[in-house]
């Protein structure tokens, strides 16, 4: 009978032990990540009674383990990006101001005011910097997006057939400069008197950076569906002068070339006896042309709308009825040269001044040139529909500098920073890790600490190696069950009053023995 209040004894231990992992489970039934633990008994060796083992008799009950049940958690959403959860297998690695590494499965990071992801311990969340597989903490600090200078523009846009000539529509984007200084490239598109012509030209913050050397092209062309059918660049002759005079050209400059819209000969304008004043005594298909003189320069408008498409400086002594003759060459630019040219977007030390390029191949080291594919694959459609010119959609590939404004977290742990302008880049990579034996890791508040028993942690990429994926906005709650908890709870309290009725009992019957005495 004493052996039995021993044995009962253990029993009372054992379910007591019990109710302690049980009270702690519901403590921490709201405790982020949190793993419940389960009791594990075990009988005490038994002891034999006859010496033969057929008479044998159990020496109680004993705690054998207390096991942590690594079940998956349910989610919870939250407002936060860094706010993590693992959907499936593994841990996330951090890792105290010591040095010491933990491993959690509660993911409320947030980012500290030096730039570090840590924990609410403070403890640093380790994973990969960009381009690099060292494992080591992540930091944003002093993050930012480099600015790019424009090397690329698109324009898709509809030019009215119905205008006409001398009519134009303007197109206006932003670039950037290779210091991300913003500045204002426009094309202006201008209708000329041929069928379905367009001729344009560039400024960049209002000055002129056509270059007639690298440009391909200074015209559209469109077919009578209002397709973009060729583009064509216009250059002049050398001019032909007659003067009693003397007079001589030093000098020719064409102005606007998409203006040159035909091919013309013999082109010729003749000096009045008004001053400044000059006829067109030849059209030669430009029926409205116009030139005047000012100064030492003579200024031609072959459409009559007002412009200066074209310009002769003027030398030596004019008289009435000089000439001057010249010829207009309109070239069908092919496909391939549809690529056009606007010189580069470097800056100057001073004052943040773009300066416009040399055409490449010419033996300067300027770079970026700024190009515009016009029918190129990724090119937007320029259209000569009947009806009112609108621009449709704009592209330029630069883009200023810009400071972190929000981060994104992919499945496998790849950290992106949305920046204020509008660039996205990689910032680093949040890293798993697993065990070869999960039961052997020893609990430490809410984290796991390696054991021998556990063996090393296999650190990875989240989705890779048996490891789960990262889930952004979310949380992983305690997988404690409350109602087979409570269960359990019965089951204790039950199996302790019944070892608390045995220890009872047996003591009646010591009490009855001691009585036999009287």
């Amino acid at each position: 009978m004493a052996g039995a209040i021993t044995i009962a004894t253990t029993g009372l231990t054992s379910s007591s032990k019990q109710m302690d992992v049980i009270g702690n489970n519901l403590a921490n039934s709201s405790t982020l990540g949190y793993k419940a633990g389960n009791t594990y008994f075990a009988a005490v060796l038994n002891q034999s009674l006859s010496g033969s083992g057929a008479l044998t008799v159990g020496q109680g009950v004993e705690v054998s383990s207390i096991a942590t049940q690594f079940s998956q958690g349910s989610f919870e959403t939250t407002s936060s990006t860094t706010d993590l959860a693992i959907d499936g297998d593994g841990f996330f690695i951090v890792e105290d101001a010591d040095g010491a590494r933990y491993y959690t499965r509660a993911g409320n990071f947030n980012i500290d005011k030096d730039g570090y992801l840590v924990d609410n311990s403070g403890y640093k969340v380790q994973g990969f910097p960009v381009n690099s597989s060292q494992l080591t903490e992540i930091t944003l600090a002093n993050v930012q997006s480099e600015p790019s200078a424009s090397t690329e523009i698109s324009i898709g846009a509809n030019l009215d057939s119905t205008e006409g000539y001398g009519e134009s529509f303007n197109v206006s984007q932003n670039v950037f400069d290779s210091l991300g200084g913003l500045h204002n490239l426009s094309i202006t598109f201008l209708k000329t008197e041929g069928s379905g012509m367009w001729g344009f030209e560039a400024t960049l913050d209002g000055t002129n950076v056509s270059d007639t050397d690298d440009m391909a092209a200074c015209g559209l062309v469109f077919d009578s569906d209002g397709l973009l059918d060729s583009m064509y660049m216009g250059s002049i002759g050398t001019p032909t002068v007659v003067s009693a005079g003397g007079g001589t050209i030093s000098a020719s400059t064409v102005d606007k070339p998409g203006q040159i819209y035909q091919d013309a000969t013999g082109i010729e304008f003749t000096k009045s006896a008004a001053t400044g004043v000059w006829d067109l005594t030849n059209a030669a298909g430009y029926e409205n042309a116009a030139a005047s003189q000012s100064g030492n320069y003579l200024y031609v408008d072959l459409d009559g709308k007002g412009g200066t498409d074209l310009t002769f400086t003027l030398a030596g002594t004019w008289a009435a009825n000089d000439t001057v003759t010249f010829d207009t060459t309109c070239t069908s630019v092919t496909s391939q040269d549809l690529l056009l040219s606007f010189g580069a977007l470097e800056t100057t030390a001073a004052g943040n001044v773009p300066t416009i390029g040399v055409p490449e191949g010419s033996g300067s080291t300027v770079k970026n040139i700024m190009t515009w594919d016009i029918i190129g694959d990724t090119a937007y459609d320029i259209t000569g529909y009947a009806s009112t010119s609108v621009v449709k959609s704009l592209n330029s590939d630069g883009y200023a500098s810009g400071v972190l404004k929000s981060l994104a977290i992919e499945g496998d742990g790849e950290i992106y920073g949305v920046f204020t302008n509008g660039q996205t880049s990689q910032l680093g990579q949040i890293i798993l890790a697993n065990f070869p034996n999960i039961s052997g890791l020893k609990k430490v508040g809410n984290y796991f600490a390696e054991t021998n028993e556990s063996g090393a942690a296999l650190a990875n990429e989240p989705g890779s190696g048996g490891l789960g994926e990262v889930l952004s906005n979310s949380l992983e709650i305690s997988n404690t069950d409350v109602a087979k908890e409570f269960i359990n709870m019965i089951t204790a309290q039950r199996a302790y009053q019944a070892n608390a009725r045995v220890i009872t009992t047996a003591n009646d019957m010591l009490t009855e023995l001691m009585n036999i005495k009287r």
